[in-house]
């Protein structure tokens, strides 16, 4: 199980009232609600590796290279040279180092990479999964419609999607993304990139939706495809998207390995295996529950993830 990290923490800040504080007055409503996620995905889905896919640099600069509107409506400062400060609300800035501090005293693998997002950590670790020497299913926890990508039921990637919620959660296989979008999951990075995705400041063609977007990938299978038939005067298209798509060639070369996740991502081996905590490492683990007051919610990461490492 690869979990998108910072896309369960901001759901969990926005779903626990930030009045639930720490002895000093610290909000933890982020870090409560991440572990009652946790919690319920270990339980509900019994996975026996966990790995936190965290965000080293959330804006990659070779991403904003090929796409410089990419994510550009949620960057708060501007560092040059550095990772881009994100739009980040002041009572989560607080729970951020704690929420990586407490999964790793829990056990779990916190993978992050140089000029990475959570994303491609994701990519990469469910690529390697998929076609190691003996496959491993992989479960992917995600808010985020970019890494329908990686759904693949011939390797038995899929993703757990969360952006209805934690009690509302969907299971996206190959069917799921051919009913939602009418292509399959190998399209869907073209398919994006035509489309544009406001949420990561992706413009698209303009004048193509979801409608032109699928009827494309369906005739002509791919992106490269597309641009040669757009090309091609012999071959039927009409002339509105013909000279949309032609207007946007340079664009669409440079989107698609921005959307791409993983490639550029090389990690050391991760070992995500779930194994019950000793004496020590509890102890440690209970006196920051004391520290943050965490109570039941870290009682029952505690629960379940002690019985996934027993199976």
């Amino acid at each position: 199980m690869l979990l998108d990290t910072a896309s369960l923490y901001f759901r969990a800040f926005y779903g626990v009232p930030e009045s639930v504080t720490a002895p000093d007055g610290m909000p933890v409503n982020g870090i409560r609600g991440l572990l009652d996620i946790i919690a319920k995905l270990v339980h509900d889905y019994e996975p026996t590796a966990l790995v936190a896919c965290w965000d080293d640099d959330w804006r990659p600069r070779w991403r904003v290279d090929l796409i410089p509107e990419y994510k550009a409506h949620r960057v708060a400062q501007l560092v040059p040279g550095g990772v881009d400060v994100e739009d980040t609300p002041a009572g989560l800035v607080r729970q951020v180092p704690v929420i990586r501090e407490l999964l790793g005293e829990l056990g779990i693998a916190v993978v992050g990479a140089e000029q990475a997002e959570a994303d491609d950590v994701i990519g990469c670790l469910a690529r390697r999964a998929a076609h190691a020497p003996t496959p491993m299913p992989v479960d992917v926890v995600t808010g985020d419609r970019d890494l329908f990508q990686l759904v693949d039921d011939t390797t038995a990637v899929r993703i757990i999607y969360t952006a209805r919620g934690m009690s509302k959660l969907e299971l996206v296989t190959d069917a799921v993304v051919e009913a939602k979008y009418g292509i399959s999951p190998g399209q869907y990075a073209a398919f994006a990139a035509m489309r544009g995705d406001p949420s990561d400041g992706l413009p698209g063609v303009a004048g193509v939706g979801e409608k032109t977007a699928t009827g494309l990938l369906r005739e002509y299978g791919d992106l490269q495809g597309i641009l040669s038939a757009a090309a091609d005067s012999s071959v039927a298209m009409a002339a509105g998207v013909r000279a949309k798509l032609t207007a946007s060639t340079e664009y669409l070369d440079r989107a698609m390995p921005a959307i791409a996740v993983g490639e550029r991502v090389e990690l050391p081996e991760v070992d995500g295996t779930l194994r019950a905590l000793d004496a020590a490492q509890l102890a440690s683990v209970r006196a920051l529950g004391e520290r943050y007051n965490l109570g039941g919610s870290l009682d029952r990461a505690l629960k379940a993830l002690e019985s996934a490492a027993q199976h």
